[in-house]
């Protein structure tokens, strides 16, 4: 079985916090401001971070469970 997780591209990630403001799951953080991190046990895949994302840098990939 898969399921789809959000991953951030963390060499092009601006920190704008974007995602994390969004996310229903509160799975997004920006620690330290350099880069957000998906917390993969708390992402449900919904795939609003990587809409509202500016910089394009979430993606949704498939991973086994």
């Amino acid at each position: 079985m898969t399921k789809r997780k959000a991953t951030v591209s963390t060499r092009d990630c601006v920190a704008c916090g974007c995602c994390m403001k969004v996310c229903p799951k509160k799975a997004i953080t920006v620690p330290k401001g350099i880069y957000a991190e998906v917390n993969r046990d708390l992402c449900v895949g919904c795939g609003i971070c990587a809409k509202e994302c500016p910089a394009s840098v979430i993606t949704l990939e498939e991973v086994k469970v």
